[in-house]
């Protein structure tokens, strides 16, 4: 009997992720995540499909080059997709994956949570900045 050929599959991903890990996936996933531009592109696709010129509007202070770069590792992570359509002028929109819905959720909710209680937040970096400092 001769031994089976070797595969040429890919290994199988990891079932379970450790970001403390630097080479493992979900660091990176995680940075996109965490990142500003992340979470509030997440935020606006909760609310539907959106053009490139929509979102660059909707979210202030986000610049043309940050604002591709999100889109691109979004896209690339599964969170987002990107839709073109073969018109004149180009017309392309991003939505939610299904597993970017499940996310943008989780997303979403630290957000609330840290729009909720930005006094609180606002208070705490006050008084830290009007500490004395030492060595």
């Amino acid at each position: 009997m001769s031994s089976p050929a070797p595969s040429t599959a890919a290994p199988s991903s990891p079932v379970v992720g450790n970001a403390d890990v630097a080479a493992c996936v979900s660091r990176a996933v995680l940075d996109h995540l965490a990142s500003r531009w992340g979470s509030l592109v997440l935020r606006q696709l909760m609310r539907g499909e959106r053009r490139y010129s929509e979102l660059r509007s909707a979210i202030g202070g986000i610049s043309e080059k940050m604002l591709a770069q999100t889109l691109r590792e979004l896209e690339r992570d599964g969170l987002i997709s990107r839709t073109s359509f073969p018109v004149v002028p180009p017309h392309v929109v991003y939505a939610l994956t299904p597993l970017g819905q499940e996310c943008a959720f989780h997303v979403g909710a630290l957000v609330r949570w840290i729009e909720t209680h930005v006094r609180d937040l606002a208070g705490a970096r006050r008084a830290y900045d009007a500490r004395p400092r030492t060595r």
